[in-house]
């Protein structure tokens, strides 16, 4: 089942309407039948010749999951692996058909998420609503272990770590299923996973046990037609308009805030697809947008557009815990 554009008031607030309830239970029934069907193994898993982390979450909309996959790339590269990147690439035209990813690749093509990693990674990006195919597509082409951006819910893929994204703020919502709330699967579920990390953003939110805290830092601000980046501060005490089409605006919103920069908010449906028009805000004030908009505002971008870039930031115990459990993975010589 999708989410929505934009999330209905009542996931977080308010009375949830009869007939979204009823679907929701139609709806959970189906997920714990699917759940059956694998535990029988009437629904096969199965495993690659490479050691994959998923990195996703339960609830319809963002939480951290791309900058989390980004961070974590850098990390394994680090560690001396050469991890691919295996994306669905939600809302990409030609779905159906799977695609190499690069920083040069349309986003219309190749999805506004997989265009941001190729850009901000430079490793292999493999977009295919098969997950099983993708990661094949990554092995063989090289890499030798498998980072799915998103994917909890493809259980067909076997995975070795699970990541669990949640967003501090919102957390689930009011703890129902689609459609009736935000969660893709019961709240619950979230257990059975190898790691829980909060996105903590620049609220004053603290992790609770079993919770590692990640927070998305943005201090800089990328001409979308320019090359030399400039300070966040240097916007400080202005008047910008802000432009977010993500699954939490004001996030992104408050973070420019907190910089003291004067918001003009623009909110769009997550993963809006852009048009010259929608940046013709009457007036030439400075536009900054978040970079999964960006990569898709390139082609019409002026002088007066700016990218943020947000680097996620986590304690370093839990990259020692992370990369001892993914070094346990590697095959003996």
């Amino acid at each position: 089942m999708s989410a929505p554009a934009r999330p209905p008031r009542y996931w977080y607030e308010g009375q949830v309407p009869w007939h979204a309830r009823l679907l929701s239970e139609l709806y959970g029934g189906a997920i714990a039948l699917r759940m059956r069907l694998f535990r029988l193994r009437l629904l096969r898993r199965i495993r690659i010749d490479r050691p994959v982390i998923v990195v996703g979450n339960l609830i319809a909309g963002g939480s951290g999951k791309t900058p989390l996959a980004i961070v974590l790339v850098e990390r394994l590269r680090a560690a001396g692996w050469n991890p691919g990147i295996a994306t669905r690439g939600y809302g990409r035209d030609e779905a159906g058909t799977p695609r190499w990813v690069d920083e040069a690749t349309d986003p219309a093509l190749g999805g506004d998420e997989p265009v941001l990693i190729a850009r901000r990674t430079g490793v292999r990006v493999r977009a295919d609503a098969d997950r099983v195919a993708a990661a094949r597509a990554l092995v063989a082409a090289g890499c030798d272990i498998v980072v799915c951006d998103d994917g909890l819910q493809h259980y067909r893929l076997r995975r070795d770590i699970e990541i669990e994204v949640v967003d501090g703020r919102r957390r689930y919502g009011n703890g129902r299923l689609l459609p009736a709330g935000p969660l893709r699967e019961p709240a619950a579920r979230g257990d059975s996973c190898d790691f829980r990390v909060l996105n903590v953003g620049d609220d004053e939110i603290e992790a609770g046990f079993g919770e590692w805290p990640m927070r998305l830092v943005a201090d800089r601000a990328q001409p979308l037609a320019g090359v030399r980046p400039m300070a966040l501060s240097a916007f400080a005490g202005k008047r910008v308009h802000a432009v977010a089409g993500i699954g939490n605006p004001e996030r992104f919103f408050d973070t420019l805030r907190s910089h003291d920069i004067a918001v003009v908010p623009h909110a769009f449906a997550d993963h809006h697809r852009y048009v010259a028009e929608d940046l013709r805000f009457g007036s030439d004030l400075p536009v900054l947008m978040t970079e999964k908009d960006a990569v898709k505002c390139l082609a019409f971008a002026s002088g007066r557009h700016f990218s943020v870039p947000v680097r996620a930031e986590l304690p370093e115990a839990f990259w020692v815990a992370l990369l001892d459990r993914v070094a346990a993975l590697k095959p003996k010589a």
